[in-house]
């Protein structure tokens, strides 16, 4: 069998990241969705062992909604949400988040994901329904050597988790 590699991209869907809040002032922050808007997955389709490989920018995730908190989400609030996540994942240095594929089982992916130059494994579940497959993991990021963002003294700080969830239509063919 020939080999086959797709090609996806924002153009087949969403690649969404989930953020909570934690401390004494949770109350007064958001619940963050964040969206990869530059983004591109290569499948690779031997016949024998699929591999994945999805490469997202970090200047392409923009807050996309912040729930709860004391006020509305401004767009001062995004401004400068969208300039401590470029700070805090050193864009400058490091301007991609990359997770390869080591093994593809039917509904998990295991593999490696690179943040800020370091690679730690992560397990991502998967379901395919048609041509449609969501899926999801959660990214720990002090695994990844990240220092959570805080404000008010530590007394708001983002959950140490995040939920990475997509939900993507496949091509139809290779390329496409």
């Amino acid at each position: 069998m020939a080999t086959r590699e797709y090609e996806i991209g924002p153009e087949h869907g969403r690649l969404t990241l989930r953020t909570g809040r934690s401390g004494l002032g949770r109350r007064a922050g958001h619940d963050l969705t964040l969206e990869a808007t530059r983004w591109r997955a290569t499948v690779t389709d031997d016949g024998q062992a699929p591999a994945v490989e999805v490469v997202v920018e970090v200047g392409g995730i923009e807050v996309r909604e912040g729930t709860g908190g004391v006020l509305p989400l401004s767009d001062q609030d995004r401004a400068e949400i969208t300039r401590n996540l470029r700070k805090v994942l050193q864009a400058d240095r490091h301007p991609t988040v990359v997770y390869r594929t080591t093994g593809v089982a039917e509904h998990e992916l295991t593999g490696g994901l690179t943040v800020l130059g370091r690679t730690e494994p992560l397990t991502v579940t998967a379901e395919l329904t048609g041509d449609r497959v969501t899926g999801a993991a959660t990214v720990r990021q002090t695994r990844w050597g990240i220092k959570p963002f805080s404000a008010f003294f530590g007394a708001l700080r983002l959950a140490d988790d995040v939920r990475v969830e997509f939900d993507l239509t496949l091509p139809e063919k290779p390329g496409s």
